[in-house]
């Protein structure tokens, strides 16, 4: 696939659409485990809280790779894949809109115009954000509560399944527990389609005007990889506020705020960077596979296209 040649043709939003959604689920396979690691890492303040109070033993997870270690000798290796389902269930649906659609949103905006501005560009990645969270937000919350919650012996389980968590949430929480969190993980969205999506784009748009490199896979790699980097930096506080607000107790917060400020005066400004490794181990590799895949996807299914309507 590296040297496949572009297509004539521009892929369609159709074709961006079914190939954003089908390299996010490839990079969700492969990165999963990183993914559980950070969430355990962020919501530990909680646990060791829970702990103190009597309401349970907490394990205390040190590093991303002491995490997965820990996880697979008290929980089993299966523990690494909690909330698969629905974590693909949610790439399905929210990276179809949020990198498949930002094409389309970012030629609305510009109107057809070749010129494209970084302001144009930010606002498609908010805008597709903002969508791809009124989607996906039952499936976020379900993938986080079920990666939260620990595999151990004589301890019961908040959910069984995947088809359990979302009926027990909505029946427990109403509907409206299935969309908690979705100010924060907006926010968390708007910010990380920001940057990983116009990242990408600026940087690959640079590569490919004052470097060698051609709109192939090294060109593809150095942007994800580079991508991956800015978005942990600038999302990394409001993830860990949106992981710990969606994985609470009913009750527990009244608000994202109080989340945020209970966080500050309990651990100090250094919890929002919780799981802060993990974080960028899994949004480096998640970027560099969706990406590199996206892009070939996209190529593969023009030339399928192309083959189909070629035949007489």
């Amino acid at each position: 696939m590296v040297g496949f040649g572009p297509a004539d043709v521009p892929p369609s939003a159709a074709v961006k659409f079914v190939g954003a959604g089908a390299a996010g689920c490839i990079a969700d396979l492969l990165t999963f485990p990183l993914d559980t690691a950070k969430v355990r890492l962020q919501i530990q303040g909680e646990l060791r809280a829970s702990a103190a109070a009597g309401k349970g033993s907490a394990v205390r997870y040190r590093g991303v790779f002491g995490t997965i270690t820990t996880m697979v000798r008290t929980e089993g290796p299966r523990s690494l894949y909690s909330g698969l389902v629905a974590g693909l269930q949610r790439q399905m649906s929210f990276a179809s809109v949020r990198i498949g659609l930002y094409d389309s949103v970012k030629q609305f905006y510009t109107k057809g115009s070749d010129h494209v501005g970084i302001g144009i560009r930010l606002l498609a990645g908010c805008t597709t954000g903002a969508m791809a969270v009124a989607f996906a937000q039952p499936t976020d919350v379900v993938k986080v509560r079920l990666q939260a919650q620990a595999r151990r012996p004589g301890q019961a389980r908040r959910y069984c399944s995947t088809i359990d968590a979302y009926k027990t949430i909505a029946k427990e929480e109403g509907i409206r527990g299935l969309w908690k969190g979705t100010a924060p993980n907006i926010a968390r969205n708007a910010i990380v389609n920001c940057t990983e999506l116009v990242t990408y784009d600026f940087i690959k748009d640079s590569l490919l005007k004052s470097t060698p490199l051609t709109d192939n896979l090294p060109c593809h790699f150095v942007s994800a990889f580079g991508a991956g980097l800015c978005t942990t930096v600038t999302a990394s506080p409001v993830d860990v506020v949106k992981t710990r607000y969606m994985n609470a107790a009913l009750g527990q917060y009244s608000s994202v705020l109080i989340c945020a400020s209970a966080m500050m005066n309990k651990e100090g400004p250094l919890a929002f960077y919780k799981g802060f490794m993990p974080s960028f181990l899994r949004l480096g590799s998640w970027n560099v596979v969706m990406f590199v895949t996206y892009e070939q996807l996209k190529r593969a299914m023009m030339a399928a296209n192309h083959n189909f309507t070629a035949i007489p």
